[in-house]
């Protein structure tokens, strides 16, 4: 019994010689009808967002829902506490006022917003995500050096091994490999 006969495929994974060679590739990918794809590189490369055909990032949606509920935290926290909870009358004053407030809703505003980004990056990530089968390939040790690698993920609908191997190596992809997944 072969070493990898009782593991799944997980996709394709091929080298490419330059970040061009990568960003064309990955256009070419997309254009082919590949939706679950991936580059990696050890350096962001200009446009590829473009290439990839991804759409604005998302990541600002959880910080703007976590400035708003610093925002109502900081501001209901404030008026409880001085205007119901435990209102003193100081110089005849009122119990609750905004201005002397905005310290706190400025600081409570920007941590909930804080929170809300680290959150909203590991949560449309997938993290924390401790193993990747990609781990494993010899080549795929360098892509934090000097490589530039583009893998296709078995789950997509148009997956076949064959077929995206072919399209890998006709646009210029160099160490193309078949990246197993251990049961």
């Amino acid at each position: 019994m072969g070493i990898y006969e009782s593991e799944a495929v997980y996709g394709i994974l091929a080298e490419f010689s330059d970040p061009g060679a990568l960003v064309h590739a990955a256009e070419r990918v997309r254009k082919a009808g590949f939706r679950h794809f991936d580059t990696h590189s050890p350096f962001p490369i200009h446009g590829m967002d473009r290439a990839m055909g991804m759409g604005q990032a998302k990541v600002g949606y959880f910080t703007f829902g976590g400035g708003i509920t610093g925002f109502a935290l900081a501001y209901w926290l404030q008026w409880w506490t001085g205007g119901v909870d435990y209102p003193l009358n100081i110089s005849g004053k009122p119990f609750f006022a905004v201005e002397p407030s905005i310290p706190i809703i400025f600081e409570l505003t920007v941590l909930f917003s804080a929170f809300g980004a680290v959150i909203g990056m590991l949560a449309l990530n997938g993290l924390p995500r401790p193993f990747n089968p990609l781990f494993y390939s010899r080549n795929f040790e360098r892509v934090s050096d000097d490589a530039f690698f583009l893998h296709i993920a078995a789950s997509d609908r148009k997956f076949n091994e064959d077929d995206a191997a072919a399209l890998l190596e006709e646009l210029g992809g160099f160490n193309v490999e078949i990246i197993k997944q251990p049961d």
